[in-house]
């Protein structure tokens, strides 16, 4: 079964999946460890750890590609899906980016339709075209689950993300993401507006900080201030916004109802009532690089302020080098390495004598005699390389460099 087989499975069963961010091989085999069944890569990860900047489009298609394609050897059978912001352009650059993609190594990847890449509660592109590059996505690069996302929720409403949902699963996707709807009764009418069509859902640290701000956008696109209240305005969440105790009061939030907005909330519910509404997906993009951000901070602070890491809590060591294998490389390497450089710890012979006064002691049992014809045939060799270089105009360097290439095989 492939990766996309795989992820329309989990997309079809009547369950809930999580599929949390890795951003590099060592994430990948914790989450892989941890006994996850689909993952996620996130833009907004990547512009991060590679250059130290939001996700405001600025990273492109070949550098989360780039990245997914490290993945691959920790994820193993386990599907990657990787965010592909808008598509980078028109639906040809949808599909360019599709191949890319496949041969990285990625599964699924969720496209939106926001007029402006990374910016969340901004104006989304006409419905035609952004149905046109999920067409073409399907129809190109089937080996490639595609997960439409919308962003109409804050200027247009619930009715808006309907609309182009359907839109969007008519023109093949195979699953819809509707951007900023956190509230589970919306959720329930969407699913049952397109029955059948899995539904994915982030629960990403930004989207709870937006969260506030959209349905405020949501409102001024006719969603009454009772249906912004029930998607989840509680005290803290309306204080965080900058409304204040006695507005959120005035406004009928009362505490009976922000509770009641609190266990409606999408991000807070269960798998059990997610499932109910139609969700088969819920995407973590950013929680654990944001607790290893916090660590790191931690280890920081410490190390500046006493001298040592000791009092932080860290993870072993051996657990460490157990993501990493040492010897499974090592015997890779072994298959392709001329001579017998490395023998498996289970073949390696018991402990003899120690080597007689004259060895090399680089290499047991070879003479110094036997050290120093090798060291001349070695210069000889380059020697010759460099006078066939030199007659056939090519650069001297190169045959100095193949010269010293061999005398350096022989020494390691």
């Amino acid at each position: 079964m492939t990766g996309a087989e795989e992820l329309r499975a989990l997309l079809a069963a009547g369950q809930v999946t999580h599929a949390p961010g890795v951003y590099d091989p060592v994430t990948a085999a914790l989450a892989v460890a941890a006994g996850h069944r689909a993952v996620h890569l996130s833009g907004t990860g990547v512009s991060a750890l590679m250059l130290g900047r939001p996700d405001l489009g600025i990273v492109r298609a070949t550098q989360i590609a780039d990245r997914a394609a490290t993945l691959s050897a920790a994820l193993g059978d386990v599907p990657l899906i990787a965010d592909v912001d808008t598509g980078y352009g028109d639906p040809r650059n949808a599909v360019w980016t599709g191949y890319a993609y496949v041969r990285a190594g990625v599964s699924g990847l969720h496209i939106g339709d926001r007029a402006e890449p990374g910016e969340h509660g901004a104006e989304v592109i006409g419905v035609d075209l952004a149905a046109e590059k999920i067409a073409a996505l399907a129809r190109e690069v089937p080996e490639l689950v595609v997960i439409a996302r919308t962003d109409a929720y804050a200027r247009h409403g619930l009715a808006g993300v309907i609309e182009r949902c359907e839109a969007y699963a008519a023109a093949g996707a195979d699953a819809v993401f509707p951007g900023g709807v956190e509230d589970l009764d919306e959720l329930a009418r969407l699913h049952d507006a397109l029955p059948g069509v899995p539904i994915v859902i982030s629960r990403s640290e930004a989207e709870t900080a937006s969260g506030a701000v959209s349905r405020a956008a949501a409102s001024s696109a006719g969603v009454s201030t009772a249906a912004a209240s029930s998607a989840g305005v509680s005290r803290a969440t309306a204080s965080t916004a900058g409304v204040s105790r006695a507005t959120a009061s005035s406004a009928g939030v009362s505490r009976a109802t922000a509770s009641k907005a609190a266990v409606s909330r999408a991000a807070g519910a269960g798998d059990d009532d997610l499932a109910a509404a139609g969700v088969r997906l819920v995407l973590h993009p950013m929680a654990a690089l944001l607790a290893a951000l916090r660590a790191a901070s931690q280890v920081y602070r410490q190390i500046a302020d006493t001298g040592s890491a000791e009092p932080v809590d860290r993870l072993p060591w051996a657990a460490f080098t157990a993501l990493i294998p040492e010897q499974a490389a090592r015997e890779f390497e072994a298959r392709y390495t001329p001579g017998d450089r490395y023998t498996p710890p289970d073949q390696r012979p018991a402990a003899g004598p120690p080597p007689s006064p004259g060895a090399h002691p680089h290499t047991p049992g070879t003479t110094p005699e036997r050290v120093a014809r090798q060291e001349s045939d070695a210069r000889q060799e380059g020697g010759v390389r460099r006078e066939t270089g030199a007659r056939q105009g090519g650069p001297r360097g190169t045959a100095i460099v193949d010269g010293r290439d061999t005398y350096d095989r022989l020494h390691t």
